[in-house]
C-alpha cells in the first residue's frame, strides 16, 4: 500500500540517511535537496528511490563512492574550467561545478564547466533552474552507464545522456526540458519493476532486435548487455530514433571529450577482472547571461510569451490541455505539498532497512 510522506519528513530522513554513511554535514543538505527536489516535481524516478541503490549501497556496500567529495579543479581559464570530482557524490560536484559556472557568467556573460570521475548527481534539471534564478540561460547533461543503442545496433552503447535547457520566464516557473535522450530511463524502468509493471512496448530493444516488455528481465538483461533502451525517436530510422541518436552522442562528447574523461562503455562499473569500480561520469555545465543580450525581464516576457501561446494553440480533439516544459512538474510540486511524497511497499523496505542499518531515530506510518 502506497503510504506519503511529508516534504521536511522526508528530507530530514534523506539528510540523516547521507550524514549516517559518512557524507558531510554541508553536502549531504546538497544531496537531499537535490532528491527531495525530483520528488517534489513529482519525478519519482530520481527521489527517494534512487537513495538506496544509488547512493547508499554503492557507498556502503558496494564501496564504489566516496562519501566525502574530492573537489578538484584541474583547469581554469577564465569563462571555463575543468573539475575532477574523485567519485564523489555527484549532486555535491554538479551543484558546485554550476555555481562556478553562474559566476564565470557574470564577469564574462558566458560560463562553462566541466567535470569528470564523477557519479550519479540527480536531476539534472535542478542545474539549470539554478542559473534562471540568476537570469540566466542554464544548461546541463551528464553521460551514464551503458543503455542506450545507436540506430540499427543491438548493443548498449550510449548512457541515457540528459541534454536539458532551463530558459526564466515570467511565469511561477521557468522552462526546463528535464528528460533522457532515450524512450524511457532506467529509473522508469525500476519504478515500473517496483510496481511489478511491464514495460510498454517497443521501448528496450533485445540482442535478438525484439521488443522487451518484462520490466525486471530487462533491468537484468541492461547490467548484462543483453538489452538496450532505444532513443528518442524509436527503434530503426522511420520514427526518427537517428535524432535521439545523435542527441545522445553530443551529451556523450560534452561529458567526455572536453575534460578527457571515460565514455560509452567504459563506463561500466566492473574492471577486466570483474570487480566493481566507480562509475567514473562526466558532466557538463553552461551559464549565459542574459543581461549581455537583453533586459531579463523583457527575456522573460518573450519567453512566457512563447509558453503562453503554445498552450493555448489548437489542442487535438479529446485533449484537454497543452503542457509546456516544466508545467507538470510545477503543478505535481503544488498537489504534493499538501499530499506529500508517495512511497510504495518496495520504497518502505528500503526505508525501513537504512534506518535499521544505521541505527536513525524514526517511526514511519506505514509501519
Amino acid at each position: 500500500m502506497t503510504h506519503h510522506i511529508p516534504f521536511d519528513c522526508m528530507y530530514s530522513f534523506m539528510l540523516d540517511v547521507f550524514t549516517g554513511i559518512g557524507v558531510p554535514p554541508d553536502d549531504a543538505e546538497i544531496c537531499a535537496d537535490v532528491l527531495i527536489a525530483s520528488d517534489k516535481r513529482g519525478i519519482d524516478s530520481h527521489g527517494i528511490g534512487r537513495l538506496k541503490p544509488i547512493y547508499y549501497d554503492r557507498i556502503v556496500h558496494q564501496k564504489i563512492q566516496e562519501a566525502v567529495t574530492e573537489f578538484e579543479v584541474v583547469r581554469d581559464h577564465k569563462a571555463t574550467a575543468v573539475v575532477d570530482g574523485h567519485h564523489g557524490m555527484g549532486m555535491v560536484v554538479a551543484k558546485r561545478c554550476m555555481q562556478m559556472a553562474i559566476d564565470k557568467a557574470k564577469e564574462h556573460g558566458l560560463g562553462m564547466v566541466v567535470a569528470r570521475n564523477s557519479t550519479h548527481y540527480g536531476i539534472a534539471g535542478y542545474y539549470p533552474l539554478m542559473a534562471c534564478a540568476e537570469n540566466m540561460i542554464g544548461l546541463s547533461g551528464t553521460n551514464a552507464r551503458p543503455s542506450i543503442a545507436p540506430t540499427f545496433g543491438v548493443e548498449n552503447m550510449l548512457g541515457t545522456n540528459p541534454l536539458v535547457f532551463g530558459f526564466p520566464t515570467d511565469e511561477p516557473f521557468d522552462f526546463v526540458n528535464d528528460y533522457a535522450t532515450s524512450i524511457i530511463q532506467r529509473g522508469k524502468i525500476e519504478q515500473y519493476a517496483r510496481e511489478g509493471k511491464d514495460c510498454p512496448d517497443g521501448l528496450i530493444v533485445g540482442r535478438d532486435g525484439k521488443s522487451m516488455t518484462d520490466s525486471k528481465q530487462i533491468l537484468e538483461d541492461l547490467v548484462k548487455g543483453e538489452a538496450a533502451l532505444a532513443p528518442l525517436g524509436g527503434i530503426g530510422e522511420e520514427t526518427g530514433g537517428y535524432k535521439g541518436y545523435g542527441f545522445a552522442t553530443v551529451t556523450e562528447v560534452l561529458s567526455a571529450a572536453l575534460q578527457q574523461g571515460a565514455f560509452l562503455q567504459q563506463l561500466v562499473n566492473k574492471d577486466t577482472d570483474g570487480n566493481l569500480k566507480p562509475y567514473e561520469l562526466g558532466h557538463y555545465f553552461m551559464a549565459i547571461d542574459i543581461n549581455c543580450f537583453c533586459e531579463p525581464a523583457d527575456f522573460r516576457k518573450t519567453a512566457g510569451d512563447i509558453m503562453r501561446a503554445l498552450r493555448e494553440s489548437e489542442k487535438a480533439p479529446g485533449a484537454e490541455r497543452i503542457f509546456t516544459c516544466g508545467e507538470k512538474e510545477y503543478l505535481a510540486g503544488i498537489e504534493r505539498a499538501d499530499t506529500g511524497v508517495p512511497v510504495n511497499d518496495a520504497l518502505q523496505k528500503d526505508m525501513i532497512t537504512m534506518r535499521n542499518e544505521l541505527g536513525l531515530d524514526y517511526t514511519f506510518e506505514f509501519e
